[in-house]
C-alpha cells in the first residue's frame, strides 16, 4: 500500500489560491477596488441572489451580511482550491483546468460590474496566471509518493533497567519534503506581501483625508431646534439622534464607492427641457436646508433595528428639477450610484414640499462613506430602496412604466411610502423584571406624516396612552413612555401607534417583501415576585 499524494496536492491548492487571490488584490488596487476577482465574484452574488435568500441574510445576519457573504465565497474558494490541487497531483492539466474555470469565473463577475472597463480584466488575469505558476512548482516539487509504513508491533513489556538503553533515531525530512515545504513558505509570503500591497494601494484611494478637510457651508435653510423634552434619557431607550457608528446600514455595496468630491458630478436628464451635470462645488454653494430625517429600510421587520433618526444637510432636489423642467407625464427618478444600484423615486413626493434633498452632511459632518460620501439622496416618507440612492451620479427622470429600478426588478413595490410602525426599545425581555413601577418605552415613526399617539398594553387588556416626547417636526421618530405597573408573573407587552392622519398602526403581521412589514410589536417579560 502506498501513501497518497492527494495531502500535497490539496496543500498545494490552497497556497495556489492563496497567492492568486492576493495578487488580483494587489492589481485590483491598482485598477480599482471593485475589480479584485473576490469582490466581483461577491458583487455578482448579490445581484443574482433570488429575494427570499437575500432576505433572510439580511434578517439573519443584519449589518454582517457582507462578511458572511465574502466568507462564504472564501470557504467555497479554498474548497475548491483544495479539489484542484489534488486533481493535478494525478495530471497537472487537471489542476489548470480548475483555474480556468476560476478565471472564467473572476473574469465574468468583473465585466458585469456597471462600471467595469477593460482594465477590470487585469486583476483576475494576472491572479490566474500567478496561481497557475504557483501550482505547476508545487506540484513538481511534492515528495514522491512512498511505501506505507508497516504496522507496529505491540511492544515488549519492558525489562530490568539497564546500564543502557539506545533511543530510536529521528528520522529526518526528506529533501523533497523540505523543498516542498520551503516553496510553500514562500508562496505564503508572497501572498502575504500582495495582499499587504492591496490593503496600501486601498488605502492611499481612500477618500477619508477629503473627508476630514470638506467645509460643509452652512445651512441657508437652519433645522429646527430641538424643543425640551426631545430625548426622555430612559436607559435602553433609543436616543433621539442616532450617531453615526451606529446607523444602520443596508446597500448591495461589497466595495464601498471611494469618491473624491473634486471628481464628483451629477447628471439631470431625460424628460427635461434642459440637461443639467453640476459638480460637488456647485452644489454646496447653493442654499442648502438641514432637517431632522428618519431613514427606515424596508427590509425592517417589525420592531427591527433598521430605522435611525439624523440631522441631514443638503440641497433641494425639486429646485434643481424645476431649473431643469420637468416635462408632462414623468413620474419617477431614476437614480443611479456610481456603483450602478438604482432607485425609482416618485417625482410627486420630491415636489411637494417636503425636505427631499442631496445630502452631504450627517449629524454635523460630511457623510461617513458607507452612507453615501460624498453626495447621497434623502427623501422623507419612503422607504431607503426608493428614495436613499447612495453614492448618487445620475437622476433620469423618466415614468415607472419605462424604467424599472434594482429592488423593482427583483419583485418589491415601486411605490414604497413608510407604513406608521412603533417599536419598543425596553424592556428588552432579557433577565426577570422586579415588580413595581418599570418605564415601557420606545420609538415611533410616520414620516410626513407625524406621530400623534402611541398606546400600550399587557396580555391583551386595555389599551393605556404613552407620553409622547416632544419633537422638532414631523419627519422624524417620536420616543415615547409608559409606566407600567408591574406584577409577578409572565406577560406579553404589545404597542401601536396612531400618526396625524387618524391612521392607526394594523395588528395585521406582514413580511417587510414586498412593500414593507406591518404588525404590532410585542416582547415577553418576566417579572419576580419580589
Amino acid at each position: 500500500m502506498e501513501r497518497t499524494r492527494s495531502g500535497w496536492g490539496i496543500a498545494a491548492g490552497l497556497l495556489a489560491a492563496l497567492i492568486a487571490a492576493a495578487v488580483g488584490y494587489l492589481v485590483a488596487g491598482i485598477v480599482a477596488p471593485a475589480s479584485g476577482p473576490v469582490a466581483a465574484v461577491a458583487e455578482a452574488s448579490v445581484g443574482l441572489t433570488p429575494p427570499p435568500v437575500k432576505n433572510f441574510a439580511i434578517s439573519a445576519f443584519g449589518t454582517h451580511d457582507k462578511l458572511v457573504l465574502l466568507s462564504g465565497i472564501g470557504l467555497a474558494l479554498a474548497v475548491f482550491a483544495a479539489v484542484i490541487g489534488a486533481l493535478a497531483m494525478r495530471k497537472l492539466w487537471y489542476g489548470m483546468a480548475g483555474l480556468a474555470v476560476f478565471a472564467v469565473i473572476g473574469l465574468a463577475a468583473a465585466l458585469t460590474r456597471p462600471t467595469a472597463t477593460a482594465a477590470y480584466l487585469l486583476p483576475t488575469l494576472a491572479g490566474a496566471a500567478v496561481g497557475a505558476v504557483a501550482l505547476a512548482l508545487l506540484v513538481r516539487m511534492a515528495p514522491p509518493a512512498v511505501p506505507a509504513a508497516p504496522r507496529a508491533r505491540p511492544a515488549p513489556p519492558p525489562g530490568p533497567p539497564g546500564p543502557y538503553r539506545p533511543r530510536p533515531a529521528v528520522t529526518a525530512p526528506s529533501p523533497e519534503r523540505r523543498r516542498f515545504l520551503t516553496a510553500g513558505a514562500v508562496t505564503a509570503g508572497a501572498a502575504a506581501v500582495a495582499y499587504v500591497g492591496g490593503r496600501v494601494l486601498t488605502e492611499n484611494a481612500s477618500v477619508s483625508q477629503a473627508q476630514a478637510s470638506l467645509r460643509i457651508p452652512r445651512p441657508a435653510y437652519p433645522a429646527p431646534p430641538l424643543p425640551a423634552g426631545s430625548n426622555l434619557r430612559i436607559p435602553g431607550l433609543s436616543s433621539f439622534i442616532t450617531p453615526n457608528s451606529s446607523f444602520y446600514r443596508v446597500d448591495t455595496a461589497i466595495v464601498l464607492p471611494e469618491i473624491p468630491p473634486a471628481s464628483w458630478s451629477l447628471r439631470i436628464h431625460g424628460m427635461v427641457a434642459r440637461e443639467i451635470t453640476i459638480t460637488f462645488d456647485q452644489l454646496i454653494r447653493r442654499p442648502l436646508t438641514a432637517d431632522y430625517i428618519t431613514l427606515t429600510c424596508v427590509s425592517n421587520p417589525v420592531a427591527g433595528p433598521y430605522v435611525g433618526n439624523a440631522q441631514w444637510l443638503g440641497a433641494s432636489v425639486a429646485s434643481l428639477l424645476r431649473e431643469a423642467g420637468v416635462r408632462a407625464g414623468a413620474d419617477q427618478l431614476l437614480c443611479t450610484s456610481s456603483d450602478g444600484f438604482t432607485s425609482g423615486t416618485p417625482l410627486q413626493t420630491v415636489m411637494d414640499g417636503r425636505d427631499a434633498m442631496l445630502a452631504v452632511a450627517m449629524n454635523g459632518t460630511a457623510l461617513p462613506v458607507e452612507h453615501g460620501f460624498p453626495v447621497r439622496m434623502v427623501v422623507p416618507g419612503l422607504y431607503g430602496y426608493v428614495s436613499a440612492c447612495k453614492w448618487i451620479t445620475d437622476i433620469e427622470v423618466t415614468t415607472f412604466a419605462a424604467n424599472v429600478a434594482y429592488w423593482a426588478q427583483r419583485g418589491w413595490s415601486q411605490q414604497a411610502p413608510i407604513k406608521t410602525e412603533s417599536r419598543i426599545d425596553v424592556p428588552t425581555g432579557a433577565g426577570q423584571l422586579r415588580p413595581g413601577t418599570t418605564p415601557v418605552a420606545g420609538v415611533a415613526w410616520a414620516q410626513h406624516k407625524g406621530i400623534d399617539a402611541v398606546e400600550v398594553r399587557v396580555d391583551n387588556g386595555p389599551w393605556n396612552q404613552a407620553r409622547l416626547a416632544a419633537v422638532p417636526d414631523i419627519d422624524c421618530w417620536r420616543q415615547w413612555v409608559w409606566d407600567w405597573a408591574a406584577t409577578p408573573g409572565n406577560h406579553v407587552i404589545a404597542a401601536r401607534a396612531t400618526d396625524a392622519t387618524g391612521y392607526t398602526q394594523t395588528a395585521l403581521q406582514e413580511p417587510p417583501e414586498p412593500n414593507g412589514a406591518s404588525g404590532y410589536p410585542s416582547v415577553a417579560v418576566s417579572v419576580g415576585s419580589g
